[in-house]
């Protein structure tokens, strides 16, 4: 009888642990960025002679929508970018440019990522982008009914990838208004393949209001 007990209590046990890591309660907890958090981080451009510039450039005067890649050669990121790469039509209308940045360069990871990706790419090697608070998924990830069923969408949608490069730093999307016009949408992703709503990511970008120069306001 004793034995039974200790079966039944570690059997209960463990459903409460799993019941509990598909909620939301251990989840890393995100702090919003602030405008000027995003404005002074350094990006590099990935050229053989790399510029290194502040962010507020890609946004200054059009606005941008940001992708802050987790892992280039994760096929869960790579089915994000292919999904935001299809509303570049619709955002290249707008006047809106698609960015990425990724917190490393290894090898050919990002130039294997380019396929899916339609826009240019940026090295924030400070990790910046993924902050002010840096949220980790490591070993919950993969007892969490929702990333199982991100994984078996990413498949059947013919998207694979590989193991290279740290891919356990969330990432997120950001749609930003040019000037002080601020953030118009910040999706930091919960769980491995937490994707951006997309009809958000186009409404965010219909509130950018371009910015115009003295010369033509004359």
């Amino acid at each position: 009888m004793g034995m039974w007990s200790i079966g039944a209590g570690a059997l209960g046990a463990a459903a409460l642990a799993l019941f509990l890591a598909n909620t939301d309660v251990f989840l890393p907890k995100s702090r919003r960025a602030t405008l000027e958090y995003l404005e002074d981080i350094d990006l590099k451009t990935l050229e053989k002679e790399p510029r290194t510039f502040k962010a507020k450039e890609l946004w200054e005067k059009n606005g941008a929508v940001i992708m802050a890649v987790r892992r280039p050669g994760c096929f869960l990121c790579r089915e994000e970018a292919a999904d935001l790469s299809s509303l570049k039509p619709k955002l290249d209308e707008l006047g809106v440019p698609l960015y990425a940045v990724v917190k490393e360069q290894i090898r050919t990871e990002v130039k294997d990522f380019q396929p899916y990706f339609k826009g240019e790419i940026f090295l924030d090697e400070k990790k910046k982008f993924y902050g002010p608070q840096k949220r980790k998924m490591v070993f919950m990830g993969f007892v969490r009914l929702g990333v199982w069923y991100n994984f078996f969408r990413a498949w059947n949608g013919g998207f694979s990838g590989n193991l290279e490069g740290e891919g356990f730093i969330l990432g997120g999307v950001f749609v930003v208004g040019p000037g002080k016009q601020g953030l118009l949408l910040e999706h930091r992703e919960k769980e491995f393949g937490d994707k951006v709503n997309l009809v958000s990511v186009l409404e965010a970008a219909r509130k950018i209001q371009p910015q115009t120069s003295a010369s033509e306001t004359k």
